[in-house]
């Protein structure tokens, strides 16, 4: 079974205005993920936004000419309701698989891509497949804004936090600071691929309790039942981009690599 990609991109961030079109090395933001996108087997590559400078500035270097940009509702809450939106455009079947890939970032693996798309597909039982990679310090370990996931044995996703979790009780004898262990902790990595009727399912309901709490849209769907699979990943992921120091960094990355 093939699979699409749909990359969401707002022109509006509050760190970073107008972050998609943003230049590195020549080229913008949008256009890198595109051709990230691209490099992988996905049968096509749209990006969903709503905003005209973007849809213009983005097109499939394997299709010369031809339109990749949908536009959608300026008013949507987040980018999983702008591919949601794609997929009823298009109109694609309840059995479509479809990647979630974020628009900042430029330097994603293919592989990563093609890993979700094919974990997807391999467990008939899931509704969406994401990628972990482990934890590589203990500051990580404890940093709020690192999401991490804790998985069942067949690889099921059980839980996804901000907290410090699996917390190993007997390394924090003395407190939360003095917490020293973090071995088999993973960090959750933010690309997801979705059965299309599953996606639908959950962009019709209510931003759950767990959801609110914690400010992870992916507990909507495992409070409401959906399997998530879960897989390390085979490549490295690269950073993203969302602040001005990364943008900078990003752009020192492609200078060196000429």
């Amino acid at each position: 079974m093939g699979f699409n990609v749909v990359i969401p991109a707002r022109y509006a961030s509050t760190r970073l205005p107008g972050k998609p079109l943003l230049d590195i090395g020549g080229q913008s933001m949008i256009q890198r993920v595109v051709e990230r996108a691209c490099a992988s087997s996905a049968d096509e590559v749209l990006v969903a936004t709503d905003d005209a400078r973007i849809a213009a500035a983005v097109h499939d270097p394997r299709r010369p000419g031809q339109p990749i940009a949908v536009m959608t509702d300026p008013d949507l809450p987040s980018g999983t309701d702008r591919v949601a939106a794609v997929a009823a455009a298009r109109g694609w079947s309840d059995d479509t698989l479809v990647v979630n890939v974020q628009g900042d970032e430029p330097f994603l693996p293919p592989a990563l891509i093609e890993q979700a798309a094919g974990l997807l597909e391999r467990d008939a039982a899931a509704g969406i497949a994401t990628l972990a990679t482990p934890l590589a310090s203990l500051e990580e370990f404890l940093d709020p804004n690192v999401v991490k996931v804790v998985t069942a044995l067949d690889g099921a996703a059980l839980y996804f936090s901000r907290a410090p979790v699996p917390w190993a009780r007997d390394g924090a004898r003395e407190g939360l600071g003095s917490q020293k262990e973090f071995a088999g902790a993973r960090r959750h990595v933010g690309l997801y691929a979705y059965r299309v009727g599953v996606l639908r399912r959950i962009t019709r309901l209510l931003p759950s309790g767990l959801e609110q709490c914690e400010k992870l849209e992916q507990l909507r769907a495992l409070e409401h039942g959906v399997r998530i699979a879960v897989a390390n990943c085979v490549e490295s992921p690269a950073p993203g981009v969302d602040t001005a120091a990364d943008l900078e960094r990003a752009r020192h990355r492609v200078a060196v690599t000429r």
